[in-house]
């Protein structure tokens, strides 16, 4: 199978395969050197691309490097990445005709970046972020507006209190000025 470089409608430039390709076929490998996580964060900080991959483990990142790193994102891919023996192989997902561009879900995870997708496909979520990831980030901006509008309601309850407590000392200095006798 002959996989071309070539300009994408998605992104750039994109991988495309001069001929069919079977449903279940390693397609190619995801090359590169391996960092930590640490490494990458350092090396690519402030970068507005990369092409890294984070495997399973957690621990290790490839840099992506090679035909494999060229493959855009879709969220109605024809291709899957699955790691076989600490090796990250990209591997067609169903039949894939001669000309076509080879696509696989990105399922980008923590971050909070933006991260938009320009798939163009009627299933596209508008972002290359996992809706495992997505679901979670609203969790967590839920909890916080969770916790704020309690520290709201806390602080108007205080208030209340010190008004309450506030006007029941009026009320008594109002009383104990008025009982008392002028001799």
């Amino acid at each position: 199978m002959a996989l071309v470089i070539r300009p994408s409608r998605i992104h750039a430039a994109g991988v495309f395969t001069t001929a069919a390709i079977r449903k279940g076929t390693r397609v190619v490998e995801y090359l590169g050197p391996r960092l930590t996580p640490e490494e990458a964060n350092e090396l690519y900080d402030g970068a507005s691309r990369t092409y890294l991959y984070g495997l399973e483990d957690g621990k290790t990142v490839i840099d992506g490097e090679g035909i494999g790193a060229y493959l855009n994102h879709s969220c109605d891919p024809n291709c899957e990445v699955d790691e076989i023996k600490n090796r990250v192989w990209i591997l067609a997902i169903r039949n894939i005709v001669a000309g076509e561009e080879l696509l696989w879900d990105y399922n980008l995870y923590d971050d909070d970046d933006p991260a938009p997708c320009h798939c163009g496909s009627p299933k596209c979520r508008g972002t290359m972020y996992s809706r495992e990831w997505l679901a979670k980030l609203r969790r967590k901006a839920r909890r916080k507006a969770e916790k704020r509008a309690a520290a709201r309601e806390a602080k108007m309850a205080k208030e209340e209190t010190l008004r309450g407590k506030a006007a029941i000392a009026k009320k008594r200095t109002a009383a104990s000025g008025s009982s008392r006798s002028v001799a």
